[in-house]
C-alpha cells in the first residue's frame, strides 16, 4: 500500500475501566486515492516488558504460572498461563520497570539486563508495545521468595525449569504465552540457551 493516509479522525471512549476501550471513526485514503470511511475500536492498556531469565552455568531459566481470566474463558481449561515474568509500563524507563518486576514476581535481583527488541503484540487490537529483555541469574541474585507484589492479587509461582524442559513444555503445548515464546526462540537463535 503506497498511500494508507487517514484524516477526520474522532475518537469515542467506550469504556475507561481498568484499561480503555476506544472507538475510532476516520477515512482511509486506498490505494486508487479515493477514500473509505472506516471504524475501528482499539484497546489502549499502556506498554509493558518482559524479560528472560537464564542461567547458563546451570543451564535453567526462571518462568512463572498464574491464573489468567481471558484465557479461561477463551478455552484454556484452568486459565493458568506459564510465562516469562512481565508486567505493565508504569514509568517512563523500561529496564528501570523490568528490574523492578523481576525482584517483585520471582524474587530475584538482576544485574546485566540487556533490551534484545520491542514489538505490537497484537496490532490489530491493542495500542501495546512490549519491550523484550534478557538477563542472566544464579542464586547469589535471590533478595526474597518473589510470588507478585503485595496488594496486586497476582498470586505468581516461581518455576526453574531446565532449558530442556522449556523446550519440552513449548512442544507439549504447556507455554502458549507469546511473550515467553518469542523469547524462548530468540535466545535459542542466539546460542544463549
Amino acid at each position: 500500500m503506497k498511500r494508507g493516509a487517514i484524516r477526520n479522525i474522532e475518537k469515542e471512549v467506550l469504556s475507561d475501566q481498568f484499561y480503555t476501550l476506544n472507538r475510532y471513526t476516520y477515512e482511509y485514503e486506498k490505494e486508487d486515492g479515493s477514500w473509505e470511511l472506516q471504524r475501528r475500536e482499539s484497546y489502549d492498556r499502556g506498554n509493558g516488558v518482559a524479560i528472560l531469565l537464564y542461567n547458563p552455568g546451570e543451564q535453567k531459566l526462571i518462568l512463572t504460572r498464574q491464573f489468567r481470566m481471558p484465557t479461561y474463558v477463551n478455552g484454556n481449561r484452568d486459565g493458568m498461563m506459564v510465562e516469562a515474568c512481565a508486567g505493565m509500563l508504569d514509568e517512563k524507563d523500561p529496564e528501570a520497570c523490568i528490574r523492578r518486576e523481576v525482584e517483585e514476581e520471582t524474587g530475584y535481583r538482576v544485574v546485566d539486563v540487556k533490551k534484545v527488541f520491542e514489538a505490537y503484540m497484537s496490532p490489530g487490537a491493542v495500542t501495546e508495545i512490549l519491550h523484550f529483555f534478557i538477563a542472566p541469574y544464579d542464586e547469589t541474585m535471590k533478595t526474597g521468595p518473589g510470588g507478585g507484589a503485595a496488594g496486586e492479587t497476582e498470586n505468581i509461582e516461581v518455576l526453574e525449569v531446565t532449558y530442556d524442559e522449556a523446550f519440552r513444555m513449548m512442544d507439549r503445548g504447556e507455554i502458549r504465552d507469546a511473550k515467553t515464546l518469542l523469547l524462548l526462540q530468540f535466545a535459542r537463535l542466539k546460542g544463549l540457551i
